[in-house]
C-alpha cells in the first residue's frame, strides 16, 4: 500500500537540482497514482486523530483536481473501514449567489463526490452558504472563521490551483492577511468554470472564499495540480517571487506545504524542462534533442550554426564531452529532425523507409482514426486525415463519444423546429420542442433531447467525412457509455467501453491507429478516451495482427507536441490548410459560441491553424524547409 511518508514534507531549494524551487513538490507519473497517495495521507491522519480520541479537521477543495482523492477516500471507507465519524470539514469556497442543491454548487459537488458516501456527521460539514443575504455576508464570514478556530484550526488543507494562481477563490491582488470574505471572480476563473455552467454568461460573478491567512494557518497543506495547462502557473508559483498577483506564491512562506504534481503539470519546472542547467544529466536521445532544440530557440539560431562555446555557456558542456564537437552533434540532430518530416503519413510506396517515420509496406494500410468528440479528427489532424485518404489507404473514422452535451439548447431547438416543419404531426418532435422551451437552468437533458443533440453532431461529422470522400460504412459512431450521463461530469471508464473499442480494432485489424493525446481539454473526455485506446490496445497486443500495428498520437485542439517530442511531422500546403478549414466548418454547432471553449477564446479552426503554422515556424527556425503548416504526431509504443 502507498504510505503517508511518500509525500512527507521536506524543505525545498536545498539541493542543486531544486535550487530554483521555493516550495516542496513531488512528481508522479499519473494523477491517479498521486491522488491515491494523497488520500492515504489524509486517511492516516484521520486514523491517528481517532486513536488520540480527537477530531480531525480537514479543509477541502472542489474542482476536477481532488475528485480522484475523494474517490479513493470513499473506497477506503467502503472496503477498508475508514471512518469519518471524527472528521470535521470546512470547504474553501462557494459561488454567490448559489442554491445548495444547484448542480453547479460546491455543496452539491461535495455531497456527490464524498459526503453522501461516507459516515461523516452532517453537523460536522461546513460549506460556505451561497444563499446568504448581501447585508449578512460579512458577519457570516466572521462566524465561519470563528467556527474553524473553535475546533482548533485546520489540521490539513487540500488545494487546487487556478490559471490565475488563485487558491480557493483568492484572486490576484488578494492580501496575505485576508480572511474568509466575499470576492469578485476574475474573468479567467469564470472562463474556466464556464463548461460546468454551460456557458460563461451563467457563471456567478462573486463567491465566498477562505482567505490567504485562513489557508496558511493550516498545519499541513497539499496542493494538487494536473495537466499541461497548469504547468506555467505551477512553475511561476514554485520558482517565482512572492506576489499578490499570484496568490499561491504565499505558500512559499508556509512551513509544511507540498505541491503534488503529475508529469505534465511539472513540465515547466527548471529541473524538468532544462535539467542540464541545475545538475549533471544522463543524456538520453530525447534529452539531447530537447536540449539542442532549446539552445537553438534561446539563441534564435538554426541547429547547424550552434557552436562549442554556446554549448558550454548554456550548461551543456558534458554533452559535447560525450558526443564530440558541436559540428558533429548538430548534423546528427539536424538529420534526426529532418527524418520526422514526411508527406506520406501512411508510408511512401517503393521507397527506402529507413529514414522515414512510417513503413513503406504494406502500400495500402488499414487505418483507424479515433476521435474523442465528433470534430477532433478534422481539427487536430484534418490535413493528415485527408492525405491518408488521397494516398489510397483504407481509412476508418471512429467517433468515441456522441458529443451531445456540447450542442446548445438553441441549436437543438432550431433543428427540432425544422424537423417539425417537415412532419407537423410528429408527436415526439413536439415533445422535444416543449422540453427545450420549458427547460430550467439546472435541468438535465432528457434522453430524447440528448438523442437529438447527438444526431446533430453525427450529421455534421458525416458532412466532413463525405467531404474527404470517406464512405459512410467506414465511419463509426461508438457512443461510449461513460459519456452518456447527460451531465458535464462523466462516469469512469468501464469494461463495456473498452470492449466496444476492442471490437472495432479486431474487426478492422489496422496497420495504423491515430488517437488524441491532447489531455488539456476542459472536461476530461480526451483523457478517458485515450485510456480506452490504451486499454484496448494493451488487451489486444498479443493478437497476430497487432504486430503490424503502429499507434500515433495527435494533439492540436489545446496544445501541440513540441519539436523534441515529435516523431512524425506532416507538412501542409496552403491549399491543404484551406481544405482542412472547410472540413472543420461542417461542424456548425461547434463553430460559433462554443460551449466548451476552454481557456482559448479563438474558434477551433483558428487555433488549429495557428498551432499548425507555429509548428512549421519552429521547424523553420531550427533549420528545416519553410512550410505553410505542419501537423505533428508522437508514436506510442505498447
Amino acid at each position: 500500500m502507498l504510505q503517508y511518508k511518500e509525500i512527507e514534507y521536506k524543505p525545498a531549494g536545498q539541493f542543486e537540482e531544486t535550487r530554483c524551487e521555493k516550495i516542496h513538490n513531488v512528481i508522479f507519473n499519473s494523477s491517479l497514482d498521486a491522488s491515491k497517495v494523497v488520500a492515504a495521507e489524509i486517511a492516516q491522519l484521520i486514523k491517528e486523530k481517532a486513536q488520540q480520541n480527537t477530531t480531525c479537521v480537514l479543509g477541502l477543495a472542489t474542482g476536477s483536481s481532488p475528485i480522484k482523492v475523494y474517490e479513493e477516500l470513499v473506497r477506503l471507507h467502503r472496503e477498508e473501514g475508514l471512518s469519518f465519524s471524527n472528521v470535521i470539514t470546512f470547504n474553501l469556497d462557494e459561488y454567490w449567489p448559489m442554491q445548495p442543491d444547484d448542480l453547479q454548487s460546491y455543496n452539491h459537488f461535495m455531497h456527490e463526490h464524498l459526503f453522501h458516501h461516507v459516515d461523516i456527521l452532517p453537523e460536522n460539514i461546513h460549506i460556505p452558504d451561497g444563499t446568504i443575504a448581501p447585508e449578512e455576508v460579512y458577519q457570516y464570514c466572521v462566524d465561519y472563521e470563528l467556527k474553524m478556530k473553535e475546533v482548533g484550526g485546520l489540521d490539513f488543507q487540500l488545494l487546487g490551483i487556478g490559471r490565475t494562481g488563485h487558491i480557493g477563490f483568492n484572486e490576484p491582488g488578494s492580501h496575505i492577511n485576508s480572511s474568509t470574505r466575499s470576492i469578485t471572480l476574475d474573468h479567467l476563473t469564470r472562463e474556466d468554470a464556464a463548461p460546468s455552467f454551460l456557458g460563461l454568461e451563467n457563471v456567478p460573478k462573486k463567491a465566498i472564499t477562505m482567505g490567504i491567512s485562513t489557508i496558511r494557518k493550516a498545519k499541513r497543506i497539499v496542493l494538487l495540480a494536473w495537466g499541461i495547462s497548469k504547468a506555467e502557473i505551477v512553475q511561476e508559483t514554485i520558482e517565482g517571487g512572492v506576489s499578490s498577483q499570484v496568490p499561491a506564491t504565499y505558500l512559499q512562506e508556509h512551513e509544511n506545504t507540498t505541491f503534488v504534481l503529475d508529469r505534465e503539470a511539472s513540465d515547466a519546472l527548471t529541473r524538468i524542462k532544462t535539467p542540464w542547467l541545475v545538475r549533471a544529466c544522463v543524456w538520453t536521445d530525447e534529452l539531447k534533442k530537447k536540449a539542442i532544440f532549446w539552445l537553438s530557440e534561446q539563441l534564435k539560431k538554426p541547429i547547424l550554426k550552434l557552436t562549442d562555446k554556446e554549448y558550454n555557456e548554456y550548461g551543456m558542456g558534458s554533452l559535447l564531452v560525450e558526443e564530440g564537437s558541436a559540428y558533429e552533434l548538430n548534423i546528427k540532430m539536424f538529420n534526426a529532425l529532418q527524418h520526422t518530416i514526411t508527406g506520406w503519413p501512411g508510408g511512401k510506396p517503393n521507397a527506402d523507409d529507413s529514414t522515414r517515420p512510417e513503413r513503406s509496406t504494406p502500400e495500402r494500410k488499414r487505418v483507424i482514426i479515433f476521435s474523442p468528440h465528433p470534430d477532433d479528427d478534422v481539427i487536430s489532424m484534418g490535413g493528415t486525415f485527408n492525405r491518408l485518404v488521397e494516398q489510397g489507404h483504407e481509412v476508418h473514422i471512429a467517433y468515441q463519444t456522441s458529443g451531445n452535451i456540447a450542442v446548445s439548447d438553441q441549436d437543438a431547438l432550431r433543428f427540432a423546429e425544422v424537423a417539425l416543419s417537415l412532419n407537423p404531426e410528429a408527436q415526439n418532435i413536439k415533445e422535444v420542442i416543449q422540453t427545450l422551451v420549458s427547460k430550467g437552468t439546472n435541468e438535465l437533458d432528457t434522453l430524447a433531447v440528448r438523442k437529438l443533440k447527438g444526431e446533430i453532431r453525427k450529421a455534421e461529422s458525416l458532412g466532413a467525412t463525405r467531404y474527404f470522400e470517406v464512405p459512410d460504412a467506414k465511419v463509426h459512431f461508438l457512443n461510449l457509455p461513460f459519456y452518456e450521463t447527460g451531465k458535464v461530469k462523466k462516469d469512469n471508464l468501464s469494461e463495456r467501453d473498452v470492449q466496444i473499442m476492442k471490437d472495432l480494432i479486431e474487426s478492422v485489424q489496422p496497420h495504423q491507429i491515430y488517437a488524441a493525446g491532447d489531455l488539456a481539454d476542459p472536461h476530461g473526455t480526451h483523457k478517458v478516451c485515450l485510456d480506452a485506446v490504451f486499454e484496448a490496445v494493451g488487451a489486444l497486443k498479443r493478437a497476430p495482427f497487432m504486430k503490424d500495428c503502429w499507434v500515433w498520437l495527435y494533439r492540436g485542439a489545446w496544445f501541440e507536441w513540441q519539436p523534441h517530442e515529435i516523431d512524425m511531422a506532416v507538412p501542409m500546403s496552403p491549399d491543404q490548410v484551406v481544405k482542412k478549414r472547410k472540413a472543420i466548418f461542417y461542424h456548425q454547432s461547434q463553430k460559433d459560441n462554443v460551449m466548451f471553449q476552454g481557456n482559448d477564446a479563438r474558434e477551433f479552426w483558428v487555433r488549429a491553424e495557428d498551432r499548425n503554422r507555429l509548428t512549421a515556424e519552429k521547424y523553420r527556425a531550427l533549420g528545416m524547409a519553410e512550410y505553410a503548416a505542419i501537423e505533428a504526431f508522437k508514436r506510442y509504443y505498447f
